[in-house]
């Protein structure tokens, strides 16, 4: 199709002429679908896009049988090729992250209100079970920080963990339980999408509150106070550290300034210097090393300087019978094991994928969620508190060189021989470094450049963010997710409920029809008002696309009746409406109504096959359908529907 415009420039309406050079393609209804049929799909669709089966097919009975058994534990998958080679470097990298994990695994059960060996608990049996049931080759196992403070905060709301520790001990398993249930059943019922609503600025903006808060709370270790308040926000801990000055010591201080510094210091060389990933991941080991020597020699303990004190030798004891399912902390533990659940896993998952992209492999999603919730039952009835995949850990494995999980074993059998054997020499171990262990290892946790990134991109992600980081600050964690997810699911709600309409317009010397607003050089076409609905519609939409669309239509004849000209054609193109329901197909009834009241006919330009169905079925007298008022394209639709009218001017937008 050609457009040859030859305007006078003396003239107060150009002419143009419209040259039909076009094949037109007939628009042909979708295949037929039982009603069955539709269902498998939109199902299949919903929860298996991945289409997990696919590799079943055409296979023999037994391959069947192999194939099912290494989709479900995937060490039987990469086993069988397993070499001596990669046992070497899975050996270095898990002695690296062993030698992290360790003084890690102490600090985050402090941070959890839990007895320290619950931490070396943790970071012995949930990466065995990972090793068998994950997927990732580059996922540490063991305690964050994240989900220990969550966890700490929200069971001390109600219980005491210095009052009644072992009653706290039994809430701590059971939200480790129903957080594992809750994970390992999103993944069995493929309902992943839903960890999907923590957008990126949503975890960003609680990620570094969470940080915040996390050091924050270890001002207590690193100032020597011993009345500490319980409260969480930024105000109530600033208030209890000024207002408890007298407890503060020098030498706790002392001590927890230079080794803060010292891993802080390490921290950076390993960041500018990847192949010095060691430095960063031997450092707190050898802070706990040289600070307990320190304590020892001089007697510190007794001059200020709090300490661990002896720790429970032995592996972990079983716990199941500590697993509390009634009584009226019940639902305390299902609501703190949803909320460390959905975070830890968010983490997990987020973490697996970034370095599964590096080295160029897949994660499964699903396997993932379903590998970490059973890690944490089997942890919640082995003395373990609630772990995941953490980003520090994973970081340092994959620097390490980490070829397969099995670096999580040897972690898992270095912590093991710890609790057996080494117990004893952590306990002067001083509590000042312990927080500064936590406080070097989430300031990581800030991410100042990807703020800055979603500030560039997107104002409204970033008030997300915002709100997300000043929730968690200044309310509580939890609260601060909640209001975080709630202005993400409005964004959602908004986008959906306001689509976007544009109107569209002719590129001078093609068959290109574009938005007006965008493409400056797009030229109306005289009688047509060419709409462009970029959203599916329903009930939630039905009735602003209908107001929106009027008002088009209005804006148009009001223009018209200063060009002297007249609507004789509204077209509206469908591609980016992918579905509607019974609420759509009244909006498209009652604009074919409002438009053939003002003289003028309804045209759609490509309706996809479940809008055109729904339409067809809906449309009794056969009028709203016909074949001249379907196209399958809007330069079609315009040479043909063009030849039917007086050609008008075209007037530059």
């Amino acid at each position: 199709m050609e457009y040859s415009n030859s305007n006078n420039t003396d003239q107060q309406h150009p002419q143009s002429c419209l040259e039909i050079a076009m094949e037109v393609h007939r628009v042909v209804p979708p295949p037929h679908e039982s009603t069955i049929q539709k269902l498998k799909t939109t199902l299949k669709e919903t929860f298996f896009p991945d289409d997990p089966l696919r590799q079943f097919k055409g296979q023999p009975a037994k391959r069947k049988w192999v194939l099912g058994a290494q989709y479900l534990f995937p060490i039987l998958q990469w086993g069988p090729n397993y070499t001596l080679k990669l046992f070497k470097s899975d050996v270095v990298s898990g002695l690296t992250i062993a030698s992290l994990a360790i003084p890690q695994g102490i600090s985050y059960a402090k941070l959890a209100n839990l007895p320290p060996i619950v931490g070396l608990y943790s970071s012995f049996v949930p990466p065995l079970v990972y090793a068998v049931l994950g997927s990732s080759r580059d996922l540490a196992v063991g305690p964050v920080s994240i989900a220990s403070l969550i966890l700490g905060s929200m069971l001390r709301q109600e219980v005491s963990p210095v009052n009644d520790p072992v009653l706290f001990l039994q809430l701590a398993f059971t939200t480790t339980f129903f957080a594992g249930l809750f994970q390992a059943s999103l993944g069995f019922l493929r309902l992943g999408f839903i960890i999907d609503f923590l957008s990126k600025a949503t975890l960003i903006g609680f990620m570094a509150g969470a940080a915040i808060i996390v050091s924050l709370q270890q001002l207590k270790a690193l100032l020597g106070i011993t009345h500490f308040t319980k409260k969480m926000g930024l105000v109530p801990v600033l208030s209890s550290v000024f207002h408890n000055t007298n407890e503060w010591s020098w030498q706790t201080i002392l001590m927890g300034v230079c080794f803060l510094v010292f891993l802080l210091v390490a921290r950076h060389v390993s960041i500018k210097k990847p192949k010095l990933f060691w430095v960063s991941a031997g450092a707190p080991l050898v802070s706990v090393i040289l600070s307990t020597l320190l304590v020892f020699a001089f007697k510190a303990q007794h001059n200020g300087i709090s300490i661990i004190g002896k720790l429970q030798e032995g592996l972990n004891p079983p716990s199941w019978n500590m697993l509390q399912f009634h009584g009226s902390h019940l639902g305390l533990s299902i609501k703190t094991g949803l909320v460390t659940g959905i975070i830890s896993l968010t983490e997990g998952i987020a973490v697996g994928r970034t370095f599964a992209a590096l080295r160029n492999y897949k994660v499964d999603g699903n396997k993932e969620m379903m590998a970490i919730g059973l890690m944490n039952m089997v942890g919640s009835s082995t003395s373990c508190y609630v772990t995941t995949g953490a980003f520090s850990r994973s970081a340092v494995n994959h620097n390490a060189g980490a070829k397969t999980a099995v670096s999580n074993i040897v972690m898992s059998v270095t912590v093991m021989v710890t609790l057996l054997f080494l117990m004893p020499l952590f306990q002067y171990t001083p509590n000042v470094v312990l927080g500064a262990i936590i406080v070097s290892a989430v300031v990581g946790l800030i991410d100042i450049p990807a703020a800055c990134q979603i500030w560039k991109i997107d104002k409204f992600d970033f008030i997300v963010m915002l709100c997300a980081f000043f929730g968690v600050i200044f309310i509580s964690v939890q609260e601060g997710l909640a209001i975080a997810v709630g202005i993400s699911v409005f964004k959602i709600l908004l986008q959906i409920t306001r689509p976007k309409t544009v109107m569209l317009g002719n590129i001078p010397g093609t068959d290109i029809f574009r938005d007006l607003h965008h493409y400056k050089e797009s030229m109306k076409i005289p009688g047509f008002l060419i709409l462009s609905v970029e959203a599916p519609i329903n009930f939630a939409n039905s009735t602003y696309l209908n107001e929106r669309l009027l008002r088009w239509i209005e804006e148009y004849e009001a223009d018209d009746q200063k060009k002297q000209s007249s609507l004789r054609f509204v077209l509206l193109e469908m591609s980016a409406v992918s579905g509607i329901d019974t609420s759509g197909v009244s909006f498209f009834k009652e604009l074919k109504k409002t438009v053939e009241k003002k003289g003028a006919e309804l045209v759609l330009v490509n309706p996809l096959g479940e809008v055109m169905e729904k339409l067809q079925k809906s449309d009794e007298s056969g009028e709203s359908m016909r074949p001249d008022c379907l196209f399958l394209t809007v330069g079609e639709a315009v040479a043909t529907l063009s030849a039917t009218i007086k050609v008008q001017p075209s007037t530059n937008v």
